[in-house]
């Protein structure tokens, strides 16, 4: 397993050892002492899975403190842009955003800690997505970030007609319109 930094600190990409041969592939997609041992120190709480078809965004989401989510994402089919936007005001890279493809492909994974919005693009023509949380769901701490904010200015990927967004995503406020961070 391989921890790689980011441009932002704190968000890694966790690419695990794949052992191939005749009947297939194994690896090892959590593994709680090599987390520890390069500093991820989150206990998982519960496992979230998603499934989406081609064009679909879903984000920018997050709870708010104290029951924000860190969380480990990885794809089990498709393929898909990974998104985290940093929302720590004390953080160098405070609203600077950091993308990614995730694929059942390339097995890699992207740990987003507290602190950060998340969200992500199908890029395939369906995706299934798994990630783990160490908060479990707090409705009245949900909070999200338009998809499209022209000041987060992010490229997910996707032709502007293949988009589909949710009702409720749709309606979240622009990041000059949030009042609220991470400290």
């Amino acid at each position: 397993m391989t921890i790689e930094k980011t441009t932002i600190q704190d968000l890694v990409i966790i690419t695990p050892r794949v052992f191939e041969d005749s009947r297939g592939f194994f690896f090892e997609a959590y593994n709680q002492a090599k987390f520890n041992e390069n500093g991820i120190m989150y206990p998982f709480v519960q496992d979230n899975q998603s499934f989406s078809k081609r064009g679909v965004i879903r984000g920018l989401h997050l709870q708010i403190n104290p029951f924000a989510q860190a969380k480990l994402v990885r794809v089990l089919q498709g393929e898909i842009l990974d998104v985290a936007v940093d929302l720590r005001k004390n953080s160098a890279t405070y609203g600077q955003h950091f993308s990614v493809v995730l694929s059942a492909e390339n097995k890699k994974q992207l740990m987003v800690p507290h602190g950060f919005a998340h969200g992500f693009s199908v890029l395939s023509e369906t995706a299934s997505v798994m990630y783990k949380v160490d908060q479990l769901y707090h409705k009245e701490s949900e909070r999200g970030i338009r998809y499209d904010d022209p000041t987060l200015a992010i490229d997910w990927k996707v032709d502007a007609n293949e988009v589909i967004v949710s009702e409720k995503d749709i309606i979240l406020p622009s990041f000059n319109e949030i009042d609220w961070s991470f400290e």
